[in-house]
């Protein structure tokens, strides 16, 4: 990627466009700064001085098209993703660049792979959905776990968070997804999503040191059951959450992340935990880092970059898994993220 070309960010006054904002800044590239809210805009340039806001809604394509108006690229992290992701793909098509996003919403991430798959394939370009914490890393660490497996029963990514202060973004797209279940839970298994109204269960996680065991939600399912299935062949996608971060979650006094550092990151932790299993053989690997929204900068930004440098696999509607070399971009992340891959566990 060109130092200095331009990179929309739709949403950039929100928490994770922030991060985005500021990261593509870092590596020397130019945001230009987007979303519904002018004041805000105004208010985000005040603190990014030389920058172009260009305001924009997804109810009007004409001001989507101003905003991409010679942009190498767009990074959506405007939700609710049920509202905004068609609109800014749309627009994308419509400007021949490709569209990355950081949506954690399962059904806005399987309405872009069911709406766009043969549109951007055609068009010869790029829409990457869920690169973010939720859906890509999880897709990576797992595609990174399977090596040179082309099959497996089942893929489990375990998440060990410290604590989760959700966003007002997070917990609107809840509402929107629960609101598209109709209260319904879901999850992936025997090759297929399955709405459902079990209880879920809570089980026991053996995290690797130093979070070590913990009690977890099972089938707590994430963004991974659309990204993974949808380049891997395993059958069985699950998801578990540390029952602590749950909790914070689903409180009803749940407060926003709170700024401990000069970048805005939180004091929250994670590792997320993946192992997957073929017959009596298990693959494991998992990566630790800090701040779930923090980190969803440099895994989205990482993509634009590749993608615009040509290290892709494919194009058209694709996960990070299917598109990047998985363990490769990955290492490229060293400074955000720590590998860990137990010997023990390879066949």
């Amino acid at each position: 990627m060109e130092s200095g070309q331009n990179v929309a960010v739709f949403g950039a006054y929100g928490h994770t466009g922030r991060f985005v904002v500021a990261e593509l800044r870092e590596r020397g590239h130019i945001p230009v700064l987007s979303g519904r809210d002018a004041d805000k805009l105004r208010a985000l340039a005040a603190s990014h001085p030389g920058l172009e806001t260009r305001q924009a809604s997804v109810d009007d394509p004409a001001s989507l098209d101003r905003a991409l108006n010679g942009a190498a690229a767009v990074i959506n992290c405007a939700g609710p993703f049920a509202t905004t992701a068609a609109p800014l793909i749309e627009a994308a098509l419509r400007a021949g660049i490709p569209y990355v996003d950081v949506a954690a919403e399962i059904e806005a991430n399987l309405d872009t792979f069911a709406h766009f798959a043969e549109r951007a394939r055609a068009a010869g370009t790029v829409v990457l959905p869920a690169m973010a914490f939720y859906g890509g890393l999880g897709d990576l660490l797992v595609t990174t776990a399977m090596g040179d497996w082309t099959t497996a029963d089942e893929a489990h990514i375990a998440y060990g968070l410290s604590s989760w202060h959700p966003t007002a973004g997070t917990l609107a797209a809840g509402t929107v997804s629960g609101q598209r279940r109709g209260g319904r839970r879901v999850r992936y298994t025997d090759g297929r999503l399955e709405y459902h109204d079990d209880a879920l269960p809570t089980l026991e996680w053996p995290f690797p040191a130093p979070l070590g065991s913990q009690s977890v939600i099972g089938e707590f399912t994430m963004a991974d059951v659309v990204t993974v299935p949808s380049h891997l062949d395993i059958p069985e996608v699950r998801t578990y959450m540390t029952a602590r971060a749950a909790a914070d979650l689903s409180a009803p006094d749940a407060s926003a992340p709170a700024a401990v550092d000069e970048h805005g990151r939180s004091a929250q932790t994670f590792v997320v935990d993946v192992l997957v299993r073929s017959g009596g053989t298990e693959r494991r690997v998992a990566a630790t880092g800090r701040d779930i929204y923090a980190v969803s900068a440099p895994l989205a930004v990482e993509a634009v970059e590749r993608i615009l440098t040509g290290r892709t696999r494919t194009v058209g509607v694709a996960s990070a898994g299917a598109l990047f070399d998985a363990p490769d971009f990955l290492r490229a992340l060293s400074g955000h993220l720590s590998l860990h891959v137990p010997l023990d566990t390879r066949d």
